[in-house]
């Protein structure tokens, strides 16, 4: 995979993170209390300044009531 196809994968990933935590009403700040992490990491990742780590994809994953896998599509 070319390098310009995983940072727009990442990009995909990031906006899906952002829609859906849109969706559900929340906050950067609540995401980040209810999956456990920094707010300041919910707005890196979601201005795809950061890539989480799988701990951290499950815990938004989980938080938004989401599969990995479809933020993975």
């Amino acid at each position: 995979m070319k390098k310009t196809e995983i940072i727009k994968k990442e990009r995909k990933v990031a906006e899906k993170i952002k829609d859906l935590r849109i969706e559900r009403g929340m906050s950067q700040n609540a995401l980040a209390d209810k999956a456990g992490i920094d707010r300041k990491t919910v707005n890196r990742i979601e201005n795809n300044h950061f890539s989480p780590n799988l701990n951290t994809l499950f815990r938004l994953c989980d938080t938004l009531s989401v599969k990995p896998a479809e933020l993975l599509k």
